[in-house]
This record gives C-alpha cells, structure tokens and sequence, in this order.
C-alpha cells in the first residue's frame, strides 16, 4: 500500500470519527440542566443496595471491573519501580546521617502523624457511607507515616515501615480483591457481581454487599503501593550511592 493511500484511508476515517464526534456533542443535554438518566439509575441502584456513597457503588459494583483495571496499573507500576530501582551491583548503601530537625516542625509532625494516619484508615473504613474511600484514604494513610521522616529523621521513618511487609501486603490486597470476585463465580454469580453477601442495614458500616470488601482491598493495595513507591524513591536520595571510581 503506497503513502498516498494510507494517507486517503485516514482522511476517511478521521473525517468520518469527526462527524460522529460532532453529532454526539450536539445532542448533549444542555450543561446544567436535571435530566442526568445515568446519574438517576446510579442513585437509585445505590439505593437499592444499601450503599449510602454512590460514587463508592459505581466504583466497587457498577464499575467493579473498571477499578479492578485501575488498581491493576498501580500495582504494576510498583512492580516496575521494584525493579528499576533495585540496588545495583556499582552501588552500596550508605546509612544518612540524622539531621537536626526545627522543634515547631518535629512538634507539628509528631502532633499530625497520629490524626492524620486515623483520619486515613476512617477514610477507608467509611468509603461506602460518606465521600472517599480505599484510593483517598490510602493515599492519606501512606503519606502519613512520612511525617515521621520530616518530625524525627529516616531510620525512624525505616521502622515503622519494613518494605518487605508492604510488599507482602500490597500483592495480599490485590489477590483480596480478586478473591471477592472469583467468589461470586463459585457462588453461581458473575465476576465482582454484588451478589454474594446481604446489602446490611443502610447507612451503617456492614451495608452495601461486597461494596465495603472490595473498598478494603483497595485500601490496603494503594496504602502499601503509595508506601513502597515512596521508599524506593527514598533510598535513591539517601541511601544509594555510586561506588568511589565507577
């Protein structure tokens, strides 16, 4: 096929993808206006299965596989981090050295650290009552223990979080998530159907199915992928360093 054609064969398709690109944007609903029909199905199946937070529902049953897709990149992101950023054999670790820390900045840290690390797993917790949920409160959760790096120094911060124990945990809340919707299948369901558990009482921590499973996993995976992405890009500024002469 010569340039000249390929080049016709794209005109047609980009003008043709155009026209339908147009005629989908003039029959918008107009901004603003109350007619929303996805936005009323989401609600009222919200509803109906006893999940207080719609935008958690559509995330962990509406739109459960499109989550498990999200939460598939991030761990293989972390994955990939793990491995460009292992130590090489032209480098060594060197432990820093503590530096001194401003006491309102060590007070402030200290102070927040506990609250912040609360209001994180809460987050989590209550994904399916009130806005938030595994991703938010994760990331909260995670960058709540590095306040003990900016209050106290980096062997502090190395205790409470051994990498090896996020790792574990981060491939732990992955497999969770998968298990929920394998069960479903075993239970005569479909994948990551919100089928397999009763819908609870409304407005209480134990309502919405599997909802509050699947925001728990999530929870866990991208609290330890946000922790172990953190310490590896750490350990590149204070910890590795190139042999002397390579």
């Amino acid at each position: 096929m010569s340039r000249r054609v390929r080049l016709a064969v794209l005109a047609v398709g980009g003008t043709g993808l155009a026209v339908l690109l147009v005629l989908a944007c003039l029959d918008l609903p107009s901004f603003g206006g109350r007619w929303h029909p996805y936005g009323e199905a989401a609600v009222r199946a919200s509803l109906d299965r006893h999940t207080a937070n719609t935008v958690a529902f559509v995330n962990f049953d509406l739109r459960a596989h499109d989550t498990l897709g999200e939460m598939s990149i991030l761990f293989a992101a972390v994955v990939g981090c793990v491995v460009l950023l292992r130590q090489a054999r032209d480098e060594h670790r060197e432990p820093p050295e503590p530096s001194e820390v401003a006491p309102p900045v060590r007070r402030y840290a200290l102070l927040v650290l506990p609250v912040a690390l609360v209001v994180g797993l809460y987050v989590v917790a209550h994904g399916q009552l009130s806005p938030g949920g595994g991703f938010q409160g994760g990331v909260v959760a995670a960058t709540a223990l590095h306040l003990l790096y900016l209050g106290a120094d980096y062997r502090a911060l190395e205790r409470v979080r051994p990498i090896g124990t996020y790792e574990v945990t981060d491939a732990l809340g992955t497999c969770a998530y998968l298990v929920v919707g394998l069960a479903g299948v075993l239970a005569g369901t479909a994948f990551l159907a919100n089928t397999l558990l009763p819908y609870g009482t409304f407005n209480t921590l134990s309502s919405g199915g599997t909802v509050p499973l699947l925001n728990a996993a999530i929870g866990m995976e991208v609290t330890s992928a946000v922790v172990v992405l953190l310490a590896r890009f750490l350990d590149q500024a204070v910890e590795i360093e190139e042999e002397q002469g390579s």
